[in-house]
């Protein structure tokens, strides 16, 4: 039984959309997500404009999906819609609402995010992640986040996705309000909605030290969506701890990427603690095939795609060394009900 398994095509940015979609298939998958905004330009969707506001750009966009086999499974639009920097916040806020009403327009039902992290107080500038609240200052943070920012910004874009019939499925990632699932579940909670959930990105949970599987178990249906994604632990965990601050800010003169704003990715630790990977290369093909038995067992059709972040390996080598990983783990639970 052939499921939605697929590739998260910003590590294809390098070529026009027809392309990805061609190397996606070569690799034995059927399905693609696209990023619609955020930290990322919108490469493979250019025109969401046009697409909201014309059946026709809607129906020309997904018959390039349906020449080449492929299934539009999602989009992305991960940023900080809660940034305090309105430059970066508004911008990635309103990227999130055009992402939803594109994705009604072209009948998609799942929008991946990230929740968001404003800063710390009234007249902040920076984003503030009180992660670890032993003391009554970082329980004041928290209040002023959730209470002031958080909840009804969240309430404006519940509202937004019912009205359009879209789940916004919210990656659980460090550095935001919700990075794991009780933070998750507070949000739902507080927002009183059916139209949030999670979008199961094993990756991060793995680095938390958390079992992406005994989340989705906890999480059962506010799961929506999910990612292929793998991380190592390395030995220098040890010593550093998965908190590890050893990043190097990249100088303008250097290759980097913008996030928005005067935000840039710096550069990842020599001998770092962990390292995200390529399938197969943190956890091996038995893991993967229990994570899709875990995601099936809340919804059947599911989609999965893979994102591919492992610096060893090129493009196309990482996406065919995870494809190969993620096809065998889909055989195997196939093997399971042919039994």
């Amino acid at each position: 039984m052939s499921k939605i398994l697929g590739v998260y095509t910003a590590v294809l940015h390098d070529r026009p959309l027809d392309a990805a979609l061609d190397e996606i298939a070569a690799l034995g998958l059927n399905a693609a997500e696209i990023n619609s905004g955020g930290f990322l330009p919108p490469t493979h969707i250019p025109n969401i404009d046009d697409i909201i506001a014309s059946p026709d750009a809607a129906a020309e966009y997904l018959g390039i999906f349906a020449d080449k086999g492929i299934t539009l499974a999602g989009l992305n639009v991960n940023g900080n819609p809660l940034h305090p920097n309105p430059i970066i916040g508004e911008n990635h806020a309103e990227d999130l609402r055009r992402s939803i009403r594109v994705a009604a327009a072209l009948g998609q039902k799942r929008v991946v995010t990230m929740s968001g992290l404003p800063g710390g107080e009234p007249g902040a500038t920076r984003p503030n992640w009180a992660v670890n609240a032993w003391n009554s200052g970082a329980s004041d943070i928290l209040d002023y986040q959730w209470d002031e920012v958080v909840v009804p910004f969240w309430k404006e874009i519940a509202a937004l996705a019912q009205e359009h019939d879209v789940k916004v499925a919210i990656e659980l990632h460090p550095q935001n309000v919700v990075f794991n699932p009780p933070t998750l579940l507070r949000l739902i909670e507080r927002v009183g909605t059916d139209y949030v959930g999670a979008e199961l990105d094993p990756s991060h949970l793995f680095w938390q030290w958390m079992d992406p599987i005994a989340a989705v178990d906890y999480l059962g249906d506010r799961v929506f969506h999910a990612a292929a994604k793998d991380v190592r632990i390395n030995d220098n965990a040890k010593i550093y701890g998965v908190l590890d601050a050893r990043f190097r800010r990249l100088a303008p003169t250097e290759d980097r990427l913008n996030i928005g704003g005067d935000e840039w990715v710096n550069e990842w630790p020599k001998d770092s603690a962990w390292d995200f990977v390529a399938l197969g290369r943190g956890h091996d093909v038995a893991f993967w095939a229990d994570f899709l038995r875990a995601l099936y067992r809340v919804d059947e059709n599911m989609a999965v795609n893979i994102e591919h972040e492992d610096v060893s390996l090129g493009r196309i080598e990482g996406l065919r060394v995870a494809a190969d990983v993620l096809l065998e783990a889909e055989r195997q639970v196939n093997a399971d009900i042919a039994v």
